[in-house]
Order: C-alpha cells, then sequence, then structure tokens
C-alpha cells in the first residue's frame, strides 16, 4: 500500500509563486513515475507534470518554463514549483504516483487558487 500527502497549496495573486510538496509512503523501491494531475472545476484531470525516477522530467506545454518538478529519490517525495502563476491555473492538485506491482495511487488533493 502506497500513500500519498500532499502540501503547499494556497491562495495567490496573478504572477506569484507557490510550491507543492508530495510525499509518498511504502511502495519502496517500486514507485516509479509520480507527478501532478490539476482537475480544474467542470472539467477533466489532465496531467500537469512527471518525473521519472532517473530525473527525466515532462510538461504540459502551458506550464513548460513556469513550473518545475523535482524528485528525492531517497525521501520519496516530489515538489512542484510554480512561478508566474495565472488564474487558469486554478484547479485542484492531485500527486500521483506509479507503484511497479499495485499500479497508481493518487493522493487527497491541493487546491491552488489565483487570482486575477
Amino acid at each position: 500500500q502506497v500513500q500519498l500527502v500532499e502540501s503547499g497549496g494556497g491562495l495567490v495573486q496573478s504572477g506569484g509563486s507557490l510550491r507543492l510538496s508530495c510525499a509518498a509512503s511504502g511502495g519502496a523501491g517500486r514507485i516509479t513515475d509520480m507527478g501532478w494531475y490539476r482537475q480544474a472545476p467542470g472539467k477533466q484531470r489532465d496531467l500537469v507534470a512527471s518525473i521519472s525516477v532517473g530525473g527525466r522530467a515532462d510538461y504540459v506545454d502551458s506550464v513548460r518554463g513556469r513550473f518545475t518538478i523535482s524528485r528525492d529519490n531517497a525521501e520519496n517525495s516530489i515538489q512542484l514549483q510554480m512561478n508566474s502563476l495565472k488564474a487558469e491555473d486554478t484547479a485542484v492538485y492531485y500527486c500521483y504516483a506509479y507503484d511497479l506491482v499495485l499500479g497508481t495511487y493518487w493522493g487527497q488533493g491541493t487546491q491552488v487558487t489565483v487570482s486575477s
């Protein structure tokens, strides 16, 4: 069983920054990709950024250059540094981790609200 605990959401003005964190417990040695999805009201959940155990990062076009995902394999944790935030970044952000044996796990979600 893998448990994911997220932190760092909140309210920020347009152009501001926030840093999200996600720590995984359990699944030691079996977790490969980790990352973040987000879901705005009335919309589907979409991938924002992902990072492999080797550190390869991928981003959706709308956040590339503004968001940076990083990973600490020793702590089984990831962070998402979000800069130059826009109103359209407002959403609930969900951390995920892929366990080779047990599949995909999700965090509880953290709200990010960007006021314009």
